[in-house]
């Protein structure tokens, strides 16, 4: 092994976390070592494809829009969605962070970088029964998560000239050094040459992703008391596989908590173009579509809708007889409401491309329909329902989709709009749509209700769906200082841990549900209490 690399700060992980604790420490005039597992294009982690939504509380965009938000009403919303007890210290005290600082310390912090929001403020995760999101807080960065990624590299790039930010691209962290309590540096290996290469540092701070950066890993920590899936796309990093959890808890003491609490997504489809074995593309799930099981049979009693509750959704998904569901919808609404979640696919709002975005609001996503239709053998498209079926079934290599079943459920639905009005429509999905309506950005995006066999609406469309992984809800334990805590409370010394790691604050802030959008800026709080604990009264070598 070569000479050890001296720094004052060592930061394991390359995304949005490790990124503005490296940025802040830096700023200090700290001298950092960042080490990032994947390549040196792919700086920036989840963040650099993330759809760049946000919950963030009592924003002046809030107030332009006359939405009466408080850290007070974001932190009860919060609490009764995340089912957090009140034995959950430090996840409740992270959570009363986030809702108190988020409009300070990521809203205005961003808009201070240079970045800006979509001038309005959509509603999501309302709850089944109005227990999520009691008002609109997601906030979208116009130019999506990467315009986010690419300006805080280039912020750290540019705080640690001289010399002071050292990268090592494709190198894995294998071990923490410490001793008598302390952390005191790393030992890595560089993935391509197999070279051993140490790092001394008397700050370590970990930044590596969450538990599930593989469906096998995430299956496995699945809680025993919920449904739990045969199998899952990858909608996580590859490279978050929990090695470095195990190694704080079972070399310093550190705690995992919450490891079986997950932010999954119900409406995955195999990505066309994978970047790793089992990769997944997560829909945003079309409102107007219907959610049927392995025979075309519509999910119920209650149907499946989304924008409520996607803890919920994942939880029937899973506990369907088969490994996927079907959304069978028909062009109109694919036009309007069909996306997918991330930068990848949302060109027009990663690219900031103004109007082409406005336009595609305006008059539907075309493009992307056509694009999934002739890329993904997932995504059917047929004139008729019969045609559809046998589609269907091909894919599956089955019978389960009986034509006949498939026709009957768009009629039971269809049977609503016997009338010329929804007077005597008696179906919960319509009441959800109607409600999602009323407010004015999400009836840009939701169709208003209309018969599934509407004249001149098809083709039809049926998209197979599986469960995908995402987020890690749980994660090391923290203080408000980002620190590693022990099982009695104290604190690793010299040892933090921020984002996806630390569950995003305190091992777990979320509990079982989060708010939406809250992942983004809990890397960014995490990481700045980490960057303020770390700089407090220390100087450069």
């Amino acid at each position: 092994m070569a000479d050890p690399l001296r720094t004052d700060v060592l930061i394991a992980g390359g995304g949005l976390a490790g990124i503005v604790a490296a940025t802040q420490c830096l700023r200090a005039g700290l001298s950092v070592t960042l080490i990032d597992r994947d390549t040196p294009e792919r700086l920036g982690g989840l963040a650099l494809w993330a759809f760049g939504g946000m919950a963030l509380v009592d924003t002046p965009l809030q107030r332009r829009m006359k939405i009466p938000d408080s850290p007070e009403r974001a932190l009860r919303d919060w609490l009764s969605f995340g089912e957090l007890g009140k034995a959950d210290l430090w996840p409740r005290r992270w959570a009363e962070h986030y809702v108190q600082h988020s409009r300070a310390q990521v809203y205005d912090w961003l808009v201070g970088q240079g970045l800006k929001f979509l001038p309005a403020v959509t509603w999501v995760e309302r709850g089944r029964y109005g227990e999520g999101n009691s008002v609109p807080r997601y906030h979208i960065l116009w130019g999506s998560s990467r315009e986010l990624a690419r300006r805080m590299i280039a912020a750290m790039k540019e705080a640690g000239a001289g010399g002071r930010l050292t990268l090592l691209s494709g190198h894995r962290v294998t071990a923490i050094e410490h001793a008598d309590g302390a952390v005191s540096g790393v030992q890595a290996i560089d993935e391509t040459s197999g070279a051993a290469v140490r790092v001394d540092a008397p700050v370590v701070v970990l930044a590596m992703g969450g538990l599930n950066g593989s469906t096998d890993q995430a299956i496995a920590n699945w809680p025993a008391d919920r449904p739990r899936p045969a199998a899952m796309l990858n909608g996580a990093h590859p490279f978050a596989d929990g090695r470095l959890h195990r190694f704080t808890a079972e070399q310093l003491g550190g705690q995992v908590t919450h490891a079986g609490e997950m932010w999954n997504y119900a409406a995955g489809f195999p990505h066309p173009q994978p970047h790793f074995p089992g990769h997944g593309l997560s829909t945003i799930p079309c409102k107007s579509a219907l959610w049927l099981d392995h025979r075309g049979r519509r999910i119920g009693p209650e149907p499946l809708v989304t924008g409520f509750d996607t803890h919920d959704l994942c939880q029937r998904v899973a506990a369907q007889a088969k490994p996927w569901t079907w959304h069978l919808l028909n062009w109109r609404i694919a036009a309007k409401e069909f996306a997918i979640s991330g930068a990848e696919h949302n060109q027009r709002l990663r690219d900031r491309q103004f109007l082409h975005f406005v336009r595609e609001t305006v008059l539907g996503n075309h493009r992307l329909v056509r694009q999934m239709q002739r890329e993904s053998a997932h995504f059917l498209v047929d004139d008729t329902l019969a045609g559809l079926a046998q589609k269907m079934n091909a894919l599956t290599n089955s019978n389960d989709i009986a034509p006949a079943v498939l026709q009957a459920t768009a009629d039971a639905f269809d049977a609503n709009f016997a009338k010329k009005d929804l007077a005597l429509a008696n179906d919960d999905q319509i009441r959800r749509i109607l409600h999602a309506r009323q407010w004015g950005p999400d009836r840009m995006r939701t169709c208003a209700p209309a018969p599934l066999q509407k004249k001149g609406a098809g083709p039809f469309i049926a998209i197979r769906m599986q469960l995908i992984t995402r987020k890690s809800l749980g994660g090391l334990q923290t203080d408000l200082q980002s620190r590693v805590l022990r099982a009695d409370g104290s604190a690793v010394s010299g040892l933090y841990c921020v984002g996806e790691a630390a569950g995003f604050g305190g091992g777990g802030a979320s509990g079982k549900r989060s708010l939406e959008g809250t992942f983004l800026p809990g890397c960014i709080l995490t990481a700045q209490a980490a960057a303020a604990s770390i700089t407090q009264g220390r100087t450069t070598t």
